[in-house]
């Protein structure tokens, strides 16, 4: 099983895939796609208008991995389900906190 992430010198890069309108904000766990890669899947309740579900996500994964809001960065998929992002801090701790997610 592949990993959604890579690691940085200095954080992660995560890959993701966003739902939005869902009942609840919460995070479903990893997802190997039919491509071969895998996806971390994120549902939020905000809609996606003006970039309310992206920082809905930013919101979740902060306080899921417990790192600030400020230390993730949207890098791609503004407009798509598909996103990536760059998360700040320590790699082997932000791996062990996903890692309880899978």
């Amino acid at each position: 099983m592949t990993a959604p992430f890579e690691r940085l010198h200095d954080g992660l890069r995560l890959h993701l895939r966003v739902t939005p309108n869902a009942a609840t904000d919460r995070i479903e766990g990893i997802e190997q796609r039919d491509d071969g890669t895998a996806v971390l899947r994120v549902r939020v309740s905000a809609v996606p208008d003006k970039g309310r579900a992206n920082a809905a996500v930013i919101v979740l994964l902060a306080k899921t991995l417990g790192v600030p809001k400020s230390a993730i960065t949207l890098v791609s998929g503004e407009t798509a389900r598909l996103k990536t992002v760059r998360i700040a801090g320590d790699p082997e701790t932000l791996v062990l906190n996903l890692e309880k997610l899978g």
